[in-house]
């Protein structure tokens, strides 16, 4: 059952402090579990990782607002500042990647599955953030999933020397929770779930 309570305690939580519950080390610890431990197709391997904190940390919201800055609107710009600075009021951000040369290897090896390594890497991709958000608010981290990629990918990579072949999927800015998230409404699980006995 601990399980499923770290199921249910992992929200989008956007209210978050420039604080910690837990030391540097022990987030670094979450995320290498993470990645040692998350399951992939073929054994493959393709998650990435950043772990951003203090300046860095700083600095990739800084390198986002300037991208959101040449997109929208002047006269729109409030809310999305009033968004990113809550971001940026966190802790740090994890930066979570897929490396695309791993993905094309797998497909000049096993061209039969061609088509599909794209999506198995995606679907690793998906699990590691989960795991590592759920890692976080086992230990009381509050956590919420953006995906600004399109916009800095190209600034990022050349801010911190990323490799090329590192696709960026998403960021999760993560903090001390300084608000609970909502309740949450819940389909009816006979729409979602067929048994066949």
């Amino acid at each position: 059952m601990e399980f499923f309570n770290a199921m249910k305690n992992r929200r989008s939580i956007y209210s978050i402090s420039n604080s910690s519950t837990v030391s540097d080390e022990k987030i670094k610890e979450i995320v290498e579990e993470s990645v040692k431990h998350t399951p992939t197709a073929f054994n493959s391997q393709t998650g990435r990782v950043m772990l951003l904190l203090n300046e860095n940390h700083n600095k990739f919201w800084d390198i986002t607002e300037d991208a959101l800055r040449k997109v929208v609107p002047e006269g729109q710009f409030e809310p999305t500042k009033e968004k990113i600075e809550s971001f940026r009021s966190g802790y740090g951000t994890i930066l979570f990647f897929e490396d695309q040369e791993t993905v094309k290897s797998l497909q000049e090896q096993f061209p039969l599955y061609k088509d599909s390594f794209p999506s198995y890497s995606l679907q690793a991709s998906g699990m590691l953030q989960y795991n590592v958000w759920t890692g976080l608010a086992i230990e009381g981290l509050g956590a919420s999933l953006q995906h600004y990629t399109e916009l800095i990918e190209s600034d990022i990579q050349k801010e911190w020397n990323i490799n090329e072949s590192w696709k960026l999927i998403a960021q999760m800015p993560f903090g001390k929770k300084e608000e609970e998230a909502g309740e949450k409404e819940f389909e009816s699980l006979d729409k979602r779930i067929r048994i066949l006995d």
